[in-house]
Parts: C-alpha cells; sequence; structure tokens
C-alpha cells in the first residue's frame, strides 16, 4: 500500500506539473499515458504469473525456487517487449491521429507517447520483480524501489518539461522522457537488490524448464488479454469524450488522476489478496483463501471510502490544485464527487478480482472483466454522452453503473469457490 500511496504521488505531481502548460497537455498525456498501458499490457502480465506461482512455491515450502519464475518473466519481458516498443514507436505518428480528432492533442501526445514506449521493456522487467517481491512478502524492497523512481521521476519531470540546469524545454516529451529514465533506474535498482536479497532463492541461478515457461505464458495471456481490452475500453470512452469536447476530456484525466489516490491503495490490497490466497493453496487450505478474500475486501472498503470523502464533499479545491481554468472545473465537479461516492464498490471489484488471479482463476477474470467493460461500460457510455447531450456526468453515471455491477459480479465469483484445485 506504501509503494501504492507512492504512485500516487507521481501521478498527481505528473499532472499538476503538465497543468500548468494548460488544458490540452493534461489530455494530451492522459490520451499518452492510456495508450502507454495499452501497448505494455503484455509485458505487465507477467507480474501477476510471477507473483502467483511464487507465492505457490512458498506456500509449498519450497522458497529456495520461487525466484524462478522471476527468472521467466524477466527473459519472456525481453523476449516480447523489444519487438512490442519499436513496432510501436515507429506506427504511433500513424495510429495516434485516429485516437482523438484535437490536432493541438495529436501534436503534444505523439511524442510524449512515443518517449514512453521505449520503457515498455524496463516495465516488464520491473513488474516481474515487483511480482516476485509482493509473492514471497517482501513488498517492501518493491515499495522502497516505486518510491525512488518516483523521487527521480519527479525531479527529471522539472529538468525536462520546464527546461532547468541546462536541459531545452521539452514540455510534455519531458514529461515522458522523465517517466522512461526513471523507469530504466528503477530496472538497475531491482537488478541489484535482486543479487543482494535474492540468490538464495534461485534469482539467476536457475532457467525455467519449458514447463514453467508454459505455464508463465499460460497465466500471463489472460491477464495480458484483459488489461489490453481494459485499456482499449477506456480509449474508446476516451475518444467518446473526446466528441463531447477538448474541456471535458481534460477535466476526465484529472478526475481519473484523483481516482488513483483511492484504487491505487486498493491495489495494494488487492496484491496482498493476491499473495496469501496462492499462499493458503499452497497449503492446500482453500478455507482459508477464501477468508482472506474476504478479509482483505473489508479492509480495503474501509479505506477507500475515507478516501472518496474529499472527493464528495470538496471536489473544487481538489480540482484546482491542478488547473484553474474554469470551464474544466465547472465540467468535472459532479463527475468527481460521483468519483468518492463509488470508492468501496471498487474497492470490491480490485480484491476479489486480484484473489481470483491469485487462486489462478485467470480466465473467467478475463472474460468477465471484457464482458462488463465492452458490453456494458463502453456502450452506456456512448449513449449518455454524445447521443442523449448528458456530457461528462452521463458518461461517468455510465461508469458507476458498470462497477457496481461489476462488484456484485466479482464478488459472487468469489463465493461460488469455482477457483479451488487449479493448480499453478
Amino acid at each position: 500500500m506504501a509503494g501504492m500511496m507512492s504512485q500516487n504521488v507521481l501521478n498527481l505531481v505528473d499532472i499538476a506539473m503538465v497543468g500548468r502548460l494548460g488544458p490540452t497537455a493534461i489530455a494530451a498525456v492522459g490520451v499518452g499515458g492510456l495508450c502507454s498501458f495499452l501497448a505494455g499490457a503484455y509485458v505487465i502480465g507477467f507480474s501477476t504469473a510471477v507473483q502467483s506461482m511464487a507465492a505457490r512455491r512458498l506456500g509449498e515450502g519450497k522458497p529456495e525456487i520461487t525466484a524462478i519464475p522471476l527468472n521467466g518473466g524477466l527473459v519472456l519481458s525481453l523476449v516480447a517487449g523489444i519487438p512490442i516498443a519499436a513496432l510501436l514507436f515507429i506506427l504511433t505518428p500513424y495510429i495516434f491521429p485516429y485516437i482523438n480528432h484535437d490536432a493541438e492533442v495529436v501534436r503534444l501526445g505523439g511524442p510524449y507517447l512515443q518517449s514512453r514506449l521505449i520503457a515498455i521493456i524496463a516495465m516488464g522487467i520491473n513488474f516481474s520483480f515487483a511480482g516476485f517481491w509482493n509473492g514471497t512478502n517482501r513488498s517492501k524492497y518493491y515499495m522502497c524501489i516505486l518510491i525512488a523512481m518516483n523521487v527521480l521521476n519527479i525531479f527529471f519531470n522539472w529538468v525536462f518539461i520546464f527546461g532547468h540546469l541546462g536541459s531545452p524545454v521539452y514540455g510534455t516529451l519531458g514529461a515522458g522522457i522523465a517517466s522512461t529514465i526513471s523507469m530504466f533506474c528503477g530496472t538497475i535498482m531491482y537488478f541489484v537488490m535482486g543479487l543482494i536479497t535474492a540468490r538464495p532463492n534461485g534469482f539467476l541461478q536457475r532457467n525455467p524448464d519449458r514447463k514453467m515457461y508454459r505455464a508463465i505464458i499460460k497465466l500471463t495471456i489472460p491477464v495480458a488479454v484483459q488489461h489490453i481490452c481494459y485499456a482499449g475500453g477506456l480509449l474508446a470512452v476516451i475518444f467518446i469524450i473526446g466528441l463531447v469536447g477538448t474541456m471535458e476530456l481534460a477535466a476526465s484525466q484529472i478526475i481519473s488522476m484523483l481516482l488513483l489516490v483511492g484504487i491505487l491503495p486498493g491495489i495494494g490490497m488487492g496484491l496482498s489478496a493476491t499473495s496469501l490466497v496462492s499462499q493458503a493453496l499452497g497449503r492446500k487450505d482453500p478455507d482459508d483463501a477464501e477468508r482472506w478474500g474476504w478479509e482483505v475486501m473489508g479492509i480495503a472498503i474501509s479505506i477507500l471510502v475515507l478516501i472518496g470523502l474529499p472527493m464528495m464533499f470538496i471536489p473544487e479545491r481538489l480540482l484546482v490544485f491542478f488547473t484553474e481554468n474554469s470551464a474544466v472545473l465547472a465540467v468535472g465537479k459532479l463527475p468527481l464527487q460521483m468519483t468518492g461516492f463509488i470508492l468501496g464498490v471498487e474497492a470490491v471489484m480490485i480484491v476479489c478480482s486480484k484473489a481470483l488471479l491469485g487462486a489462478g482463476d485467470n480466465t473467467r477474470v478475463m472474460f468477465t472483466s471484457i464482458l462488463l467493460q465492452w458490453g456494458l461500460y463502453v456502450p452506456l457510455a456512448y449513449i449518455a454522452g454524445p447521443i442523449l447531450g448528458m456530457g461528462l456526468t452521463g458518461i461517468w453515471i455510465a461508469q458507476l453503473t458498470y462497477k457496481a455491477i461489476g462488484g456484485i459480479v466479482y464478488a459472487v465469483m468469489w463465493r461460488r469457490r469455482k477457483w479451488e484445485g487449479i493448480g499453478i
């Protein structure tokens, strides 16, 4: 949770610093950042596979081999990351104009995205390390390195966005350069930490066999497809918001960053559920695994509800930190209040889905996520926003509906315990 809270600071400072360049810059960085997440969805999926497998081996009483899945994740991150990054870097100028119709957003967002795509390789490696540390109950290493990366990112933002210490003024491109440099710095720190602490667990000592590589890929593919479809759905919603207006698009990016204040601690709790559930199943104790899911969920709901209170009661004070544009403030107030209201339900979705991943139920989570988002959220957003003319508020009502139904669906999936007996 502490690591995720530091990520909150990074995201908020990023938007606050870019926000000084105007609403269009906020929109460009928001769209470009989501595209980079979409591009890296496959390599991010290695984290869940590494975490589940490492936690399962730890639960089985085999700590000496917990880092072997990590070794596999690092190899696959390189094999998948390099061609994906190179291909998408070349295609970005041709694809980006189809994502948003505003020429200025395209001009600012394209180079920003290209600079972020270079970091896909580091992204896969870093997420694999994070999965290992979280899966073996050593999340403090993940936290410390993530905090260091965030501090570096803020510093490099200051240097490259605004042109300090002799650097040219790069603007939005500078934000992308800063993120990429900080991610590669994090990769170096992860390797150093691994060499110091994880050698007894098999780090860089044993190469996974073909069976383990197949298992990592089998666990990764559903998560990767889920991430790709999720990010693609968000891009579709961004396109829909862009049809409503650029001010609405800028407001939605600010609200999304504030939403991370709530959901990233929730994701931190969800990651703990992944490890605790997988370890319990490694001990052949599915009843304990189920209890962990519910207990972690209860804590996450309490925390996220508290975080949502300022969004509900002082939305203007939060929004004005990022922009003073009156039009953006006006269209963003009510959607931000709605975001704060629904955070408790978001906790149910996050923790239940992560617990199911810890149990190895990746395929059902994938299909459920895709169906909820593409079958419910995206169509409702299009109907409520551009067609019915309800603007950003209508799109946010569609989002609340999607999350409320999603919370119920995932909770029912967890209670039915069809995940028992899945081998990892």
